[in-house]
């Protein structure tokens, strides 16, 4: 027992003590030291020969962890994990290999979908196999597989390459909702997750929906099961992910509020039948516009839900109250009109109390004016539009911001 603790820092600095584990007595006194398993550990002992000690090689059944392996983050076991890995191979870790190894994935059920960065240095190559199967055990997955760039198609095709299991339909739960979907052929963006809260958080009771980029549902299915929409016209051309939204809306007990238009969304038929219509297209929907002007209710109008990217310039830090852009050189009309179209809806609550960036703003109130003259042009009748939200979603690439514009639109009585 004495010479356990020299014993041990003599391996550590080796690189061959097995932190995973802790230390453990043995019968007859001894202390056994977990090491990793290989030709290494057994040629240290024969190399540092411990005067007076008798040292040998234990397997136990059933080692003890150790406190740090019991609360290790998973991408700091997973490093461990390949590190050992190398090392019983007789491979060397180094600085390309800790830069290749990720540090998050996406986890769907049983499989974990890795960044299309990782693992791209020519030594895991070699590893073949057993490197997922190292991988999928450190981080408690029984399927991987790795996404690729998106393919430069219009239906923004994931390349995705299965590396451990044989089927890769996944599902996944978001906020009560159950999503399936074949990973290697539909797209599942978890940086939606707050549109996607605030959805579900809206009072669409008694309306109908029209969404017309609806995939496998990301949208779709929280407007009819949390917001109570009564009934959701999906439009999809993707054939994997119209698949995937039949499955999805049953799995959730709403396909029989929800008609599926399987086809390009531009030559949709349905007329006058929205009271809210969902654009989720980025980096633009404007393509839809005119389809969404269309599906709107022609008596009472509705809401419109338009996704876009839009690319604004660094701010820098201002204090709480400063919440609006700033004002540049507007004439007392103009500033009226910029209220009345930006700040209040039609219930005569504000926007939201949030800092709005200028150029979203200026976005914002473009789209507006399109929408409010296709609705004139389409119509024969003046109609009115009012910016009721802008809804930053996440950041799309430095500078570009993926918002929502929610924009109230009504035609004017005579």
């Amino acid at each position: 027992r004495e010479a356990a603790l020299p014993c041990r820092q003599r391996l550590e600095e080796a690189q061959l003590l097995d932190a995973r584990y802790r230390l453990q007595k043995v019968p007859g006194g001894s202390v056994a030291l977990p090491v990793l398993e290989g030709k290494a550990a057994e040629q240290w002992l024969q190399d540092n020969e411990l005067q007076g000690l008798s040292c040998r090689m234990l397997r136990i059944q059933d080692p003890v962890p150790s406190k740090a392996a019991s609360v290790q983050p998973p991408a700091q076991k997973l490093r461990c994990e390949l590190r050992r890995l190398l090392l019983e191979l007789g491979e060397s870790w180094s600085e390309e290999l800790e830069r290749d190894v990720p540090h998050t994935w996406q986890r769907h059920g049983d499989l974990v979908l890795l960044s299309e960065d990782s693992f791209s240095a020519a030594l895991w190559a070699k590893l073949g196999s057993v490197l997922w199967q190292t991988v999928a055990s450190a981080l408690g997955a029984q399927r991987l597989a790795k996404r690729g760039r998106v393919l430069p198609d219009k239906m923004r095709s994931p390349s995705v390459t299965l590396l451990l299991g044989h089927n890769s339909w996944v599902e996944h739960v978001d906020n009560g909702i159950r999503y399936t979907f074949d990973v290697t052929k539909c797209m599942f963006s978890p940086g939606n997750i707050t549109e996607k809260l605030r959805v579900a958080s809206m009072q669409c009771s008694g309306e109908v929906l029209v969404d017309l980029y609806a995939g496998i549902g990301y949208f779709t299915l929280p407007y009819l099961v949390h917001a109570a929409a009564a009934f959701a016209h999906a439009c999809e051309w993707n054939p994997h992910a119209l698949e995937a939204l039949r499955r999805n809306l049953a799995l959730n007990g709403v396909q029989d509020r929800c008609q599926i238009h399987a086809g390009d969304s531009r030559q949709l038929q349905l007329r006058d039948v929205a009271d809210r219509v969902n654009l989720g297209l980025i980096p633009s929907s404007e393509e839809g516009w005119p389809v969404a002007c269309r599906v709107l209710k022609k008596g009472t109008g509705g809401v419109l839900h338009i996704h876009h990217n839009v690319e604004a310039r660094p701010m820098p830090p201002v204090l709480k109250d400063e919440q609006r852009p700033p004002e540049e050189s507007r004439s007392e009309q103009e500033d009226e009109e910029h209220r009345s179209s930006t700040e209040m809806g039609s219930s005569g609550q504000a926007v939201q109390a949030a800092r709005i960036r200028p150029e979203w703003w200026s976005w914002a109130e473009a789209a507006a004016a399109r929408i409010r003259g296709l609705l004139a042009e389409l119509h024969g009748q003046p109609w009115q539009t009012c910016i009721l939200h802008i809804e930053a979603v996440k950041s799309y690439a430095p500078h570009v911001h993926h918002i929502v514009l929610d924009l109230e639109c009504r035609p004017m009585l005579p």
